[in-house]
């Protein structure tokens, strides 16, 4: 695999699910980079460090070859254009159509989820109160869970069959499922959805990025570990 010199700008493992999304497929699919990170939870401090590298003030963002690219679903659809042998999306046409519109969906959507269940790997916290913005993303999670690994279950243990980057997008909820203590069932789970959620979870990648994040909360917030 070429060396294009990637630099994967992320914030704080233990918080930051969106800089999650591509360090974990970067890594599930072998391409090779060196993380640059940046401290959260600064305050301006933290907002002028992550402008000095992303022009939409968020993290992650990427950098290749003398150019930039930022957002967490832009830079995954980028690497899948240029290491296509890794097959980042489904082979199968309306395997990877489904999962272009899961990823898309929760691109763009769950604000109930990330608001009242933000990422927080390290801490096991109470259960939210479950209002009807919260009851229905975590309901719409469990029935794209279910059905993908219902349809395409026989081809692997991922949501359409072999790791894709549709399950990049939907590690970061795996984890809150966790720290959260969430029964899925109580969500029209019929034990797939949390089978899958156990899947993510257990990946070696994962708990490289746990154990990073342990050590960056024991150095950064000593206060909270």
């Amino acid at each position: 695999m070429a060396d294009h010199g990637y630099r994967l700008v992320i914030g704080d493992k233990n918080y930051s699910s969106w800089s999650l999304r591509p360090w974990l497929a970067m890594k599930h699919f072998g391409v090779p980079f060196e993380e640059e990170y940046i401290v959260l939870r600064r305050g301006l401090e933290t907002k002028q460090s992550i402008l000095d590298h992303s022009p939409s003030g968020k993290v992650p963002a990427l950098k290749t070859d003398g150019f930039l690219v930022w957002d967490s679903l832009a830079i995954l659809e980028f690497l899948a254009e240029r290491h296509r042998e890794a097959r980042w999306w489904p082979e199968d046409e309306r395997a990877r159509a489904e999962a272009r519109g899961v990823s898309a969906e929760m691109h763009a959507g769950f604000q109930a989820l990330r608001n009242d269940m933000p990422m927080d790997l390290v801490s096991t916290l109470p259960t939210p109160e479950i209002t009807e913005p919260l009851q229905h993303n975590i309901a719409r999670v469990v029935a794209i869970w279910n059905g993908a690994r219902k349809t395409y279950g026989a081809e692997g243990p991922f949501l359409f069959g072999r790791f894709s980057i549709a399950d990049a997008m939907y590690a970061p909820v795996a984890t809150r499922f966790k720290t959260f203590q969430v029964d899925l069932s109580e969500f029209g789970d019929d034990g797939r959805a949390a089978e899958y959620g156990e899947t993510i979870l257990a990946m070696p990648e994962m708990a490289e990025w746990l154990a990073g994040a342990k050590v960056e909360m024991a150095e950064r917030y000593p206060d909270v570990t």
